[in-house]
């Protein structure tokens, strides 16, 4: 079965949304590529249209949008997506997914391009509590010379 955590973002707020795909709503997903428009009513937000932007499999590989059709392609990258060069110049072979979206893929990501009547704070309520709070540890001892 195919299932994929779709992380809708909004543009206008900032906000990002998580969204479990599952069954007829993941297969509305395969077989698009990055940079295609979906609707977005088999994902729970009627009247919405989403813009993938991006995707990765469970490896945490990455997909190009400017690599064509689907699978992991080995590819000698100078920076962007899937590689970011620490001394000027550097290159490096690296894995690389497609950007057809496949049922390889666990997370998708979109961009909201058209709204539908409800907001995305009605669909997603906010729950408390959703942020964790950093723990506030006690000073550290000092272990030195004296």
């Amino acid at each position: 079965m195919v299932e994929f955590k779709v992380v809708v973002s909004d543009p206008k707020t900032g906000r990002a949304y998580n969204v479990d795909a599952t069954g007829g709503a993941a297969g509305a997903i395969v077989g698009k590529c990055i940079g295609d428009e979906i609707e977005a009513g088999s994902l729970g937000l009627a009247g919405y249209k989403i813009q993938i932007t991006g995707a990765s499999d469970r490896t945490g590989i990455a997909a190009k949008k400017s690599v064509p059709g689907a699978g992991r392609k080995k590819l000698l990258l100078a920076g962007g997506i899937g590689f970011h060069p620490v001394m000027d110049g550097e290159r490096r072979r690296k894995t690389i997914r497609a950007s057809e979206i496949t049922a390889e893929f666990v997370q998708i990501n979109a961009r909201v391009t058209a709204y539908g009547e409800k907001s995305l704070d009605e669909i997603f309520p906010k729950v408390e509590g959703e942020k964790k709070e950093e723990k506030k540890s006690a000073p550290k001892a000092r272990v030195g010379k004296k």
